[in-house]
């Protein structure tokens, strides 16, 4: 396969999944695995082994990442590195957000070309107040 098309509202359909869990995975080449993930009421992520990026497809809220807050809505990326306590606070019921797992078991620490540290190359969002 060379391409692929992802339709949030069809993976969402297939929530909850019969077990009951609120994301459901839709595509995976490589290191990269995709997942909608659509939380009701309480966020209960523990972190991952992986970075992950999240797309928010809808809904709105706070996304809580090491002791930080920042506001979300549709459209935003966010971003939680490898073993990074984060979830998401106070929103919508209709939240849904694509999660792209990528990179090697505890994250991507540097740049593969330089060596430089990631966060170098990041640029963040100012949390909360």
């Amino acid at each position: 396969m060379s391409g692929a098309a992802l339709a949030w509202r069809d993976a969402l359909a297939k929530l909850p999944t019969p077990d009951g869990k609120r994301f459901v995975e839709t595509f995976a080449h490589g290191t990269l695995v995709v997942e909608l993930y659509a939380p009701r009421g309480t966020d209960p992520q523990k972190p991952h082994t992986r970075d992950e990026l999240y797309v928010v497809v809808a809904g709105r809220g706070t996304f809580f990442c090491d002791g930080e807050r920042f506001p979300f809505e549709i459209g935003d990326a966010l971003f939680a590195r490898a073993g990074a306590v984060h979830r998401f606070e106070n929103f919508s019921d209709d939240l849904a957000v694509w999660v792209m797992f990528y990179g090697a078991e505890g994250g991507e620490a540097t740049s593969r070309a330089s060596g430089v540290p990631a966060s170098v190359f990041a640029r963040e969002i100012s949390p909360a107040q």
